[in-house]
């Protein structure tokens, strides 16, 4: 939606551009910035020279994501210089991270900084008094905050896609990540909230729910005594009403119960056979040292488990390369171990330190330059083993979800693939079809990030 402008072209008073950064579950909370700034009567435009407010949610996970947010700020203070009366938010992360107010100090510039607590109160801040300079009227305690569904919350997906966040923080403490200090404590939502959520995100069109949060599969675990957790979640969501899919993402392989995976082997075609399990490592002295709750043979088990109930099950998986003390042996055990359970969707990271992290002050720090040779080394092996995966599936009929059309020609995903993250699919046949509708699919070719088919298309008899 774009904003009205004056007759000289600047901006109308209250009209918003917003940039999103980093993870799904942060452009959730972008969206319920959108949402309540809305609510208090700005405007959204998609053109930053027609906005007066410059928004910019910021993620701080890593150093290149805050490299990243650093540069956003950069433009954003430019387009703040070139006319008088314009205003600039730093939001989210970045700030939340900066406990030394070392960034803050950099930017002057900005108008406005707010922590995770302040997400949902943007607007109110901006209407009070200048009583301090630079973000001096934030509040960046332990994070807090947690969102419901009667949060004003605008939808920046597409219409037939929306993420579902039914946690925020974690309680894992992996000793190479910062998001504990960054989000804080787990804090599930309740449950009859998220399936509120849930239904009014299905009433406005969306046939896939992601659900996410740092860990799903400990949702409910802060609260015990509410009975609540992912498979009873599961359940209820799936008894709604629609046709529609619910995609898990960000599960702990530490916190799979068994009535979650009997949950999962019932074969409800409304629960994508596709899980997300970032693994990070199998060595049991890098997972000791990782502080993953969990041992090289538990995940064996647990993969082994879900492979033989869940049947077309694709597996998507994350791994660490150059953890400090990681040896040649050591990694060499991961490279064979990810050889042998031929993950169909994989990604690898070389480990970088984190300042604040126990894993930053280990001994035996790997030279950066060898984690990321392991790491090109493990992908290379992936894109192998993905290549082959996928080209699996010629011949086969898959259910698609239309993402984008263009006369014949459609691009969409089936469930193997998570929407902006996995493989398109691109098919032809197209010609009638619109985006957010399912339809069939023969898979005719593949490669390692890529699937091609064609639609299948009923055949209606002549009439007479």
């Amino acid at each position: 939606m774009n904003s009205r402008t004056d007759r000289d072209g600047v901006s109308s008073k209250n009209s918003l551009f917003l940039v999103s950064l980093g993870c799904s579950k942060n452009l959730v909370d972008t969206e319920v910035i959108a949402g309540t700034m809305l609510t208090a009567g700005y405007t959204l435009t998609f053109d930053p020279e027609t906005a007066d407010l410059y928004v910019i949610n910021s993620c701080a996970f890593i150093p290149a994501a805050r490299q990243e947010a650093e540069e956003a700020i950069a433009e954003g203070i430019e387009w703040k210089l070139r006319v008088p009366g314009r205003r600039l938010v730093v939001a989210g992360c970045l700030p939340q991270w900066d406990t030394e107010k070392t960034i803050r100090r950099k930017y002057p510039e900005v108008d406005l900084w707010t922590g995770v607590n302040q997400i949902a109160k943007i607007a109110e801040l901006l209407a009070l008094p200048e009583t301090s300079t630079n973000g001096g009227r934030c509040d960046f305690a332990h994070p807090a905050y947690l969102y419901d569904d009667t949060t004003p919350r605008l939808q920046l997906t597409q219409p037939h896609l929306a993420y579902l966040k039914i946690a925020d923080g974690c309680n894992n403490r992996c000793t190479y990540c910062s998001i504990p200090n960054i989000r804080g404590v787990l804090r599930s939502r309740p449950l009859s909230s998220v399936v509120r959520e849930a239904e009014n995100l299905l009433a406005g069109g969306v046939k896939e729910l992601l659900l996410i949060a740092q860990d799903i599969t400990a949702y409910g675990a802060d609260r015990p005594e509410s009975g609540e957790n992912l498979a009873r979640l599961l359940r209820e969501v799936t008894k709604l009403e629609g046709d529609f899919v619910l995609r898990l993402l960000y599960t702990h392989p530490a916190h799979y119960s068994a009535e979650l995976i009997d949950l999962l082997s019932e074969g409800n075609p409304k629960i994508l056979p596709y899980l997300d399990i970032p693994l990070q490592h199998i060595s049991e002295r890098i997972l000791k040292a990782m502080h993953r709750h969990v041992s090289g043979a538990e995940i064996r088990r647990l993969l082994d488990e879900l492979r033989n109930r869940i049947p077309d099950l694709v597996l998507r998986t994350t791994f660490i390369t150059g953890f400090p003390g990681e040896s040649d042996a050591e990694f060499e055990e991961l490279r064979m171990f990810a050889k042998e359970y031929r993950f169909e969707r994989c990604g690898v990271f070389p480990y970088s330190p984190e300042p604040g992290t126990p894993a930053s002050v280990l001994p035996d720090q790997v030279p950066q330059e060898i984690a990321e040779k392991r790491a090109a080394a493990l992908m290379k092996q992936q894109r192998s083993i993905m290549r082959r995966a996928n080209r699996q599936w010629i011949g086969r009929e898959v259910r698609v979800l239309i993402d984008e059309v263009a006369g014949k020609q459609a691009i969409g995903h089936a469930w193997m693939d998570a929407p902006e993250i996995d493989n398109q699919l691109t098919f032809f046949n197209a010609a009638g079809l619109k985006s957010g509708m399912f339809c069939k699919v023969k898979i005719t070719d593949a490669d390692s990030y890529d699937l091609f088919g064609e639609a299948i298309r009923e055949t209606k008899g002549r009439k007479k």
